[in-house]
């Protein structure tokens, strides 16, 4: 007898609790093999594609393309077992029905970043049952025979006369994120007069949301003395990538006291030098990688900026790693990818791991892990053709790097006028972890070593 188990939103680890469905990647019907991918989803760091640990037969979705689910919330059901394809079945082979189909399971929930255990243990519903169990969401699961079509939800019963309302006067409040219900605290709500958007009328952070504003909004004014708008401007939801950056450069202006200092320096020595280094033959040093190598070469003498604020210790905490974010421009938005142990890696090492990165970043397969853990950033904003900036630190970093475009300048170079290739350089620093003399400190350091790139040599 075949059993239909239900495949629920994974953790989708670093602290995430919800993901949008982006696109599914099975039709209601499909046969699927153990930890095939379903569907693409977009957290709040990146896009990944997340794999059922069951193999079988797809017998319900959960979820239009761009709805936001929370973790733990059903993404699909499958019937697994020899006889997925059938309906029928005695009692005497249900265990053996349900053995099959513990092993028919990986334990995986995403690719690359699986449990490697045993699967947990899911819900299993018989499909031979007139109705799911009591505990089981109201969902649709493998078509069976039954006397009676039953449509009515599977929360808790109602009158059949009686109107769809928010309010469920009995039961659990169909509530999963512990984010919505914090959110719900703070703001005073009530979630039982909340209607849920989610599936079975599980409430979301966005419904908190709305009840919020709904609450506060004013009363309307009679319709005969309501301005009619001459235009209505376009809204642009704040959620995944985007919501993720407003959040973090928010919380960063808001958590951090920083400052910024620049200086131009003269950087045709450090062209010429990449342009004698990519001679020699081998892979190509890029510009980025050098101006990185720089940076962990600054770290290691100004240690204070690789560091962060624990400010419920209301310590500094200096990290002996150097975990190099970057800037990278994507469709999708603004992302940081981390490059791990810069500090251990040579230029050409820091030109594969950013050109692999960044094209990550463009096809949007970058991992949550790709994106967290940074100890300091490097921003080169100059490709942008700009020559300076103040950035805002990505938080809970101490610091960041800005370099503007490189260009042809007038410059004073030994005692007499002449065209050089000059950068401006900036350092946003958090004013916490140093003051103005370490920050200018590790700045002229910076500097000295792009017009004189054999500083390096003595650190090398």
């Amino acid at each position: 007898m075949a059993q239909v188990l239900e495949f629920k939103l994974p953790d989708l680890g670093e602290g995430l609790t919800e993901a949008e469905i982006v696109r599914w990647l099975v039709e209601v019907g499909d046969v699927v093999a153990i930890d095939q991918p379903v569907v693409e989803v977009e957290t709040a760091k990146a896009m990944v594609e997340v794999p059922c640990p069951y193999g079988g037969v797809v017998t319900a979705r959960f979820g239009e393309e761009g709805t936001e689910l929370p973790v733990g919330a059903p993404l699909l059901t499958v019937a697994v077992g020899a006889e997925a394809g059938s309906s029928g079945g005695s009692a005497e082979s249900s265990g053996e029905s349900k053995a099959s189909a513990s092993e028919e399971a990986s334990g995986n929930v995403l690719v690359g970043y699986g449990t490697g255990a045993p699967a947990a243990r899911r819900r299993r519903v018989r499909t031979g049952s007139a109705t799911p169990p009591a505990a089981a969401p109201s969902a649709p699961v493998a078509p069976a025979p039954a006397p009676v079509p039953v449509p009515a939800p599977a929360q808790a019963p109602v009158a059949p006369v009686t109107p769809v309302v928010p309010v469920v006067p009995d039961g659990p409040v169909p509530v999963i994120s512990p984010l919505v219900r914090k959110l719900a605290r703070e703001r005073g709500l009530d979630l039982r007069q909340v209607r849920g958007s989610g599936p079975d009328g599980l409430i979301l952070r966005a419904d908190v949301e709305r009840a919020t504003a709904e609450r506060s909004a004013p009363a309307p004014a009679p319709a005969e003395a309501a301005p009619v708008p001459a235009t209505a401007g376009e809204r642009v939801p704040l959620r995944g990538v985007r919501g993720a950056v407003a959040d973090k450069m928010a919380r960063s202006r808001r958590e951090i006291p920083e400052a910024t200092c620049w200086v131009d320096a003269d950087a045709t020595e450090l062209m010429a030098a990449r342009a004698a280094m990519n001679a020699a033959g081998g892979p190509k040093i890029s510009l980025l990688a050098l101006l990185a190598r720089i940076c962990t070469a600054a770290l290691a003498r100004y240690p204070e900026l690789n560091a962060t604020v624990d400010t419920e210790a209301r310590e500094i905490v200096r990290l002996p790693a150097v975990h190099l974010g970057f800037a990278a421009q994507t469709d999708r938005g603004l992302v940081v990818p981390v490059v791990r142990d810069a500090h251990r890696r040579t230029a050409e090492s820091l030109s594969a791991e950013f050109a692999r990165l960044t094209e990550a970043a463009r096809a949007g397969t970058l991992t949550p892990a790709d994106l967290t853990g940074g100890t300091f950033t490097l921003n080169n904003y100059g490709v942008f053709g700009v020559d300076g900036s103040t950035p805002i630190i990505n938080h809970p970093e101490a610091a960041m790097l800005g370099v503007g475009r490189i260009v042809p300048k007038p410059w004073v170079h030994q005692g007499e006028l002449a065209v050089r290739q000059v950068v401006q350089l900036s350092l946003t620093f958090d004013h916490r972890v140093c003051d103005g003399g370490t920050a200018g400190g590790f700045l002229r350091y910076v500097a000295d070593c792009v017009e004189a790139p054999a500083v390096l040599l003595r650190t090398l």
